[in-house]
Order: C-alpha cells, then sequence, then structure tokens
C-alpha cells in the first residue's frame, strides 16, 4: 500500500489536471523558446516545476529520453524538439488525469508545430518507485520538482531506478526544492504540503550524497535560485524558512577511486610568475585564466597552500568544462 502522503500527493495532482492553477506548488521560471517551437498555453499553465531539465547540450544525437512526472507534458514537447524520432521521449506517470490532460496538450502542440508529431512522444502509466523500462535503454532522465515530495526511504528507491534505466554515460536532470534549514515535523508531516513541494526540501549536501552513494559519478549544480519562504504567519514555524530551487545533472560514468567529482561551480585561478602551474594530478592552469573545478579538486589545491593560487567558494553555477 503506498504511503500517504503520495496518496495525498496522487490527490493534489487530479485536482491540478481538471483545474490547471498557476504556480500550483512551485515557481514561475522563463519558458525555454526555440525556433519554430509553439508552446500551447495549457501546457505553460500547467508548468509545475521548480526550473528546467532542458539543456541542448545534453540532448546531442537524438537521444531517448525519459520524463517522469509528465506535467501538462511541456517538457515533454522541448524534449521531442531535439529527439524527433518516434517514441525518441518516453513520459511516466502514476496519475490517469494528468495523463489524459498531457496528452490533450500534446495534441494540440502536433496542430501548433509543423515539424512535432504526437507519435514522437510515449505517455506510459507508471510509478517513479517501480519504473516500466528495462535496464540501460534511456541516455537521458529527467524529472522536475517530483523527488523532493518523497521520504528518504521512497527517494533513494526512485534515484536508484533512475540509475537503473539510464545507459552508461547517461544523464539523470533533475530541478528540486532544497533547504539548509531544519524543516520541522509539523511541517514534514502535512501530506498536503509535501506534496504541493513545500516540506520535503533537504540541504544540497544531504540530496548529492544520496545521489553519489546510488553510484553517479559525476554532479554537477547548474543553477541555484531562491524558491519560496515559509513564514512564521502563514506556516507552523518559530522561525521563517527560507527554501531554494537547484538544477542537477548526474553522470552515470564510472566512480573515480578517490571519490565523486561534484562541481559546486568552483574556480581556481593562477596568479604566480610562472605561465601555467601543474598540480600533477591532471590539471595544469595557465596564468590568469580561470579553470572550473570539482569541490574535490578545490580541496586538494587549498592544502598546497600556494600563495599564488585562488580558490572560489562554490557558487551553485556549473555551466562545464574544467577539470576532471
Amino acid at each position: 500500500m503506498q504511503a500517504d502522503y503520495i496518496e495525498a500527493t496522487k490527490d493534489l495532482y487530479k485536482e491540478a489536471a481538471a483545474s490547471p492553477e498557476i504556480g500550483l506548488c512551485c515557481t514561475t521560471n522563463p519558458i525555454w523558446q526555440f525556433p519554430d517551437l509553439n508552446i500551447p498555453k495549457k501546457m505553460i499553465d500547467m508548468n509545475y516545476g521548480c526550473g528546467t531539465t532542458v539543456n541542448p547540450r545534453d540532448l546531442i544525437n537524438n537521444p531517448t529520453v525519459l520524463y517522469v512526472g509528465v506535467g501538462g507534458g511541456m517538457e515533454l514537447l522541448q524534449f521531442a524538439y531535439f529527439s524527433r524520432k518516434n517514441s525518441g521521449v518516453i513520459g511516466i506517470d502514476i496519475v490517469d488525469e494528468m495523463i489524459e490532460s498531457a496528452n490533450n496538450n500534446i495534441a494540440e502542440a502536433e496542430i501548433q508545430n509543423k515539424w512535432f508529431s504526437k507519435n514522437f512522444i510515449d505517455i506510459k502509466k507508471g510509478d517513479a518507485l517501480s519504473l516500466p523500462l528495462a535496464d540501460s535503454t534511456i541516455d537521458v532522465a529527467a524529472q522536475n520538482c517530483l523527488f523532493n515530495i518523497f521520504k528518504t526511504k521512497e527517494l533513494e528507491i526512485a534515484l536508484s531506478e533512475m540509475y537503473r534505466v539510464l545507459k552508461k554515460n547517461g544523464k539523470l536532470v533533475m530541478s528540486d526544492p532544497v533547504c539548509e534549514q531544519q524543516i520541522n515535523r509539523t511541517l514534514k508531516n502535512d501530506n498536503r504540503l509535501r506534496a504541493a513541494c513545500l516540506t520535503g526540501a533537504i540541504p544540497i549536501n544531504e540530496y548529492i550524497k544520496m545521489i553519489t552513494e546510488i553510484g553517479f559519478g559525476t554532479i554537477e549544480i547548474r543553477a541555484k535560485r531562491p524558491y519560496r519562504v515559509l513564514s512564521k504567519n502563514r506556516y507552523p514555524t518559530k522561525e521563517n524558512i527560507f527554501i531554494e530551487s537547484i538544477e542537477v545533472c548526474a553522470i552515470k560514468d564510472p566512480m573515480p577511486k578517490d571519490g565523486p567529482c561534484v562541481f559546486t561551480g568552483r574556480t581556481a585561478i593562477y596568479y604566480g610568475d610562472q605561465n601555467y602551474f601543474d598540480d600533477g594530478k591532471g590539471h595544469v592552469m595557465l596564468q590568469n585564466q580561470p579553470l572550473s573545478i570539482c569541490d574535490k579538486t578545490a580541496s586538494n589545491l587549498t592544502n598546497l597552500k600556494k600563495s599564488d593560487l585562488f580558490i572560489s567558494e562554490p557558487t551553485f553555477f556549473y555551466d562545464g568544462g574544467g577539470c576532471c
């Protein structure tokens, strides 16, 4: 039997499918726009994500994409823009009403977009905790503002399922709320608030630890932005609680012997007298040229105690390139 909070989540999204409410649970973000891509208004109204999981650099070579929690179908359509093959984009959802609404929106998108065929998208009924897909069949797996709803046991299962279906070097792309403050038990156990993506948020480092323990060898924090405030005057809390959202890409590559590479937007700059500095571990820094580095490399370089080497704090914005 499903946990009570999961049943509450289903009920909430049945309502969201029947009567779309802008900003029902998540934040309003700029919508990716591409040439010749027309997004039906209802898809935009049903954009229940807290960021984006669609990035062109992840979507080369006509990938097979999995998207869990279909919403109004907007990100399914955006993924299909890059994967124009039958069933190139697979959507999974447990709520019948949401599946029906997404399929209706996709049919409208076919009318508005000459390049698009609804056959590019295959929506299946299924559970994030038991994906109806074979092992190692997906190039890019994505979820937007869904996994934060899960409690620890279910979150570990959901992450493991994504890892299972991804091919070697496949990417898990996610957007979820996170919170560095402690959320009290009353808030955490409020099923409706958890279902609305408000009280299931955990600290970034705790989330990353869970992802790497599943086996992902490289983690990229691509964005972090303000999301919500649980205020004392509206919620049962003694202090205002600040929640942020992050965009994460986890890569199913081999785990390095010295642990995962986690990129949190840190940079090294060598400003010494030589043309470059080589740390002997594969990191060559040209004079006064910034180099993106993972947290592990940042720690190792800091331990060198070089007076001509600058190491930045995490910016929680990583856009590719750099070490490792």
